[in-house]
């Protein structure tokens, strides 16, 4: 942490939302407050808001001339970032950089090739996942320098926030986004953990009143576009409460984005049966106009109907556009049946062939049931808060966690009618095992709760408030080709190497024992990575020739270039092993350490994909 900051800053670059909170460091009774973000609302006029949309739009260049554009700072913003972009995107959506934090994340992708707007004509100004992250930054850093002109946001402690299940490779680039922006005073925090620190803050000492020894408190953050799991323990450490985070789901790339698809599919489906087919360009501008309907008819449960306005091409004269309605029972039946069923704890996601809710090229999760994932969650986790209580609870072979908490999180999720169907369906799985209701953890505002998690926990970085513990997520795994005698038409078994165990502390470092790769200077050189949320027993070094379907997850690959140092030859071998840290910052390190001199290489993680799938 820097010395000179004089403030801690907290920013929550969502999916279709960035929020940016702040707090003073050095005044003891200071509370975290968001900032109103100045963005463009309309052509020529600024407003301050909230949230800043995580939309960029990439105008013509009849559109948005001289003057129009103009922010507090700047004439010439070098991209339309925020509210305007989201309200013209609705008109022409090939112009619409939408979703950059689920591209960011899709290993198969290249996330440095300028490809967004994924599908969009040729003479439209292509940028890539990175640069649309580091043109959210810029634009929160811009209005934050504008608002605070003697304490620039590079100077002050900037804590930005990921889902819980991002992989190493997709926090790097959220990483490598802010330092390509001078943020160099950087923490990266998970979104549940955030959300946590956001209520702990805001029920002050109350907490330890709502929370006791052998609480499990699950965090569901239903958001734009992905649904985040994590489940916290309440334990206790020399009398005092103390709080561990003990799991994370897999990453899910499930929220809002899809239920405007699905409720925009409806739309089409009704038109077709009064005989009118809609183009696939239609229906990308009434997802748009489903968002807007979709809050609009969730939030206020007088309101029977939001009409739809379907453009066409057809001519001026004709008033050709098609109007249409969604009802507050479409929505109901869509989004509350369909993303929130009532199913059993073991009915889990189905795998089903790849329907129309992949238009978009992103790796959506096949299966919308929202319950269906947490089921499967909570059944596979069951061991995780087992092993925490040591025992203390009779809980031989629990076939699911029994969350006795539940906080929510996530813009889907102030919908009234979606969390009591969620809350609902937890419970029903608690009472069919005879197991206590949980109780809803309330008081946070469910937009701004992450940004503002994360600035206080700056502060508890200082040494003030409540530490969520945690260390990484996951164990992770180097593949290791078997040197079983070849096979004809078999490939050779893969073997697995831990090079980082479950909950490895952020700045602490392990050398991987037991396995010595030699590898050839000066040629790039790739292995196969894994990831496991369910294995929290392995430690640095342990070797696996066999794992369960199911246990160890395929990452990005890492690589490794050994550059031909002092006294060594192109071609050579050598002889290294494998030391992993963890850094302050949160993010996986991994080094390749010469056997014989000790030289270290640095091994990437390749996110430099060449297999396009958009």
């Amino acid at each position: 942490m820097t010395d000179s900051a004089k403030y801690i800053v907290g920013i929550d670059l969502g999916t279709t939302h960035s929020v940016l909170s702040f707090v003073d460091k050095h005044d003891e009774d200071a509370n975290v407050a968001v900032m109103p973000i100045a963005q463009l609302s309309a052509p020529g006029q600024v407003e301050s808001q909230n949230q800043l949309g995580s939309f960029i739009y990439q105008p013509s260049e009849h559109e948005m001339g001289a003057g129009s554009r103009t922010l507090p700072w700047t004439d010439s913003p070098e991209a339309l970032v925020g509210s305007v972009a989201r309200k013209l995107g609705s008109k022409t959506p090939i112009r619409l950089v939408a979703s950059a934090k689920s591209w960011l994340c899709h290993a198969g992708v290249n996330r440095r090739e300028a490809f967004l707007p994924a599908g969009s004509p040729e003479e439209i100004t292509k940028i890539s996942p990175l640069r649309a992250t580091e043109l959210y930054l810029e634009h929160l850093m811009q209005a934050w320098n504008h608002a605070h002109p003697e304490h620039p946001l590079q100077e002050q402690d900037v804590t930005i926030t990921v889902p819980a299940s991002f992989d190493p490779a997709a926090r790097d680039l959220t990483a490598e986004a802010a330092r390509n922006i001078n943020l160099h005073h950087l923490t990266l925090l998970e979104e549940p953990q955030a959300a946590l620190y956001n209520w702990v803050e805001k029920t002050g000492d109350d907490w330890r009143n709502q929370l006791s020894v052998g609480d499990v408190v699950l965090v569901v953050d239903v958001g734009g576009g992905t649904t985040d799991l994590s489940l916290v323990s309440v334990t206790e450490e020399d009398g005092n409460l103390t709080l561990e985070r003990v799991a994370v789901g897999e990453h899910i790339l499930l929220g809002g984005d899809n239920m405007d698809l699905a409720l925009a599919y409806r739309i089409k489906m009704k038109m077709a049966q009064d005989g009118k087919d809609l183009q696939p360009w239609q229906i990308q501008s009434i997802v748009h106009a489903c968002r807007d309907a979709k809050e609009a008819l969730l939030n206020d449960k007088e309101l029977q109907s939001v009409p739809i306005v379907i453009p066409s091409r057809g001519s001026k004269l004709m008033g050709s556009t098609l109007k249409t309605e969604l009802t507050s029972e479409e929505v109901q039946q869509t989004l509350v049946d369909g993303f929130f069923p009532i199913v059993d704890i073991d009915e889990h996601p189905k795998q089903a062939r790849r329907g129309a809710l992949t238009q978009m090229g992103l790796p959506y999760a096949q299966d919308a049931g929202i319950t269906r994932h947490i089921a499967a969650f909570l059944s596979k986790q069951a061991q995780s808060t087992a092993d925490m209580f040591g025992g203390m609870f009779d809980n031989s072979k629990p076939d699911f966690v029994k969350p006795t908490a539940i906080l929510f999180n996530g813009g889907v999720l102030k919908a009234n009618t979606l969390s009591e169907r969620l809350f609902e369906v937890i419970n029903l799985w608690l009472s069919d095992s005879d197991s206590p209701q949980a109780k809803q953890l309330l008081g946070s505002d469910l937009d701004l709760a992450v940004s503002s998690g994360a600035a206080y926990y700056g502060q508890v970085r200082q040494g003030k408030g409540v530490r969520i513990r945690g260390g990484i997520a996951s164990s992770y795994y180097v593949g290791i080709e078997s040197a079983m005698p070849a096979i004809p038409g078999m490939a050779p078994p893969m073997e697995a190497l831990c090079v980082a165990p479950f909950g490895m502390e952020e700045g602490s470092a392990v050398d991987v024992p037991s396995q010595e790769f030699g590898l050839v200077i000066g040629q790039p050189v790739h292995f196969q990575f894994y990831g496991s949320t369910t294995r929290r027993e392995d430690s640095a070094g342990t070797h696996l020739d066999y794992w369960q379907d199911g246990e160890l997850e395929e990452l990005p690959e890492i690589q490794v270039t050994l550059d031909a140092k002092e006294g060594r030859q192109v071609g050579e071998v050598v002889a290294v092993n494998l030391a992993a840290r963890v850094t302050e910052l949160g993010t996986l390190y991994l080094e390749a350490i010469a056997n014989d001199n000790g030289q270290k290489w640095h091994v990437e993680f390749s996110v430099r994909d060449d297999n396009h799938s958009h």
